[in-house]
């Protein structure tokens, strides 16, 4: 009896232990297979982080490419500072230097031209006897030919026939791949870029778009017999190129003050200074449109028009176009013809005869006057 007691209180002790055993192995299988599904789950919900971003960044990345008017953004080159005027003051060192620059070459450039053009009056004067007796050369046919060709054309037309190249170049450039890293770096204006100042004034020439480019100069085309007419070859070289920067200034302004940071390009700050120069010195003159040739209107409705669609765009935020610019420009433009013509262009004879007393004073001109002249 007693045998059978302690032959079934050890079956019942191990009957015990095996359950006991069973239950601990059953639970650490558990935590194991817990602490793994757990791990699956982390790991999914980074797969669906990483999905969620990969979601935002495309659509914005696709909108960027579907602007068929700009150019398309490299990641890798955008760049967002805080939101600062304080960044904005090396661009405006950079537009007055450049301004003064630009006025003070025009200034010496016209010099230059005026006493090349008295020399070569004297040379050909005295050249006329030799074109008697010798006969014309087979070479100089191409003195008989450039005077044809430039005769067709005006001198402002001469004159912005350089612009207009210089816009296709750059609009070729676009199209190589390998270089639009560095066209969105030199090429954009954009107050929130790490380059601010070149951009200023190479982005006056840059078109990503064949139609806008085609536009600009169109109207370029069109108003610069008149401008240059009105300034001169190199005034007019000094309003435009001054104009394209200041214009890109005003428009960094407008858009660090509203927070709508964003690449800008093309020629039309430039060509808006041009557009209201002139119907602020011939208000009277009959414009048209293109398009709509039978409708046509004075210079300065057109001006008040421009100005009126182009402040409405800054203040309602139009992000179509950068209105800003546009505004910048043809305020300098009506700001230039009223006021500025008489402060710069005007006060330019300090500069020349410092240039003059250069030029007479060099290794060319002798010790007392030269040959300049006086």
């Amino acid at each position: 009896m007693s045998w059978r007691r302690c032959i079934l209180r050890w079956a019942r002790d191990d009957i015990i232990s095996i359950a006991t055993r069973g239950n601990r192995f059953t639970l650490n299988t558990q935590q194991r297979c817990g602490f793994r599904k757990a791990a699956k789950e982390t790991k999914t919900k980074k797969g669906v982080i990483e999905e969620t971003g990969a979601s935002h960044t495309e659509p914005s990345e696709g909108l960027i490419h579907k602007r068929g008017a700009s150019p398309p953004v490299d990641p890798s080159v955008a760049y967002t500072p805080p939101r600062s005027f304080g960044r904005l003051v090396k661009p405006l060192v950079f537009t007055i230097g450049f301004t003064g620059c630009s006025f003070s070459t025009a200034a010496i450039w016209q010099y230059e031209s005026l006493k090349s053009r008295v020399q070569s009056y004297f040379d050909e004067v005295r050249a006329d006897w030799l074109d008697k007796l010798q006969p014309q050369k087979q070479g100089d046919l191409r003195k008989s030919v450039r005077p044809f060709i430039f005769f067709i054309l005006s001198e402002g037309q001469r004159t912005v026939a350089g612009i207009i190249a210089a816009n296709a170049v750059v609009f070729c450039c676009w199209r190589v791949p390998s270089l639009q890293r560095s066209m969105i770096k030199y090429f954009t204006s954009n107050p929130a870029s790490k380059t601010l100042c070149f951009p200023m004034l190479l982005s006056t020439f840059s078109h990503y778009s064949f139609f806008h480019m085609a536009a600009n100069m169109y109207v370029l085309w069109s108003f610069s017999s008149s401008i240059v007419s009105m300034l001169g070859r190199e005034q007019f070289m000094a309003v435009y190129m001054s104009a394209g920067v200041i214009s890109t200034m005003f428009s960094y302004v407008c858009k660090t003050a509203s927070g709508r940071l964003g690449p800008s390009l093309g020629a039309s700050g430039a060509i808006m200074t041009v557009l209201a120069a002139v119907c602020t010195k011939m208000p009277e003159a009959k414009l048209a449109i293109i398009f709509l040739p039978m409708y046509a209107f004075s210079a300065g409705n057109a001006l008040k028009a421009i100005l009126v669609m182009d402040t409405a765009g800054l203040v309602l935020g139009w992000r179509y176009f950068d209105h800003a610019a546009h505004l910048g420009g043809a305020l300098f433009g009506v700001w230039y013809i009223m006021y500025g013509h008489e402060l710069i262009w005007k006060n330019r004879e300090p500069l020349v005869k410092v240039w003059h007393d250069l030029r007479t004073k060099g290794p060319s001109g002798g010790g007392n006057g030269g040959s300049g002249p006086q």
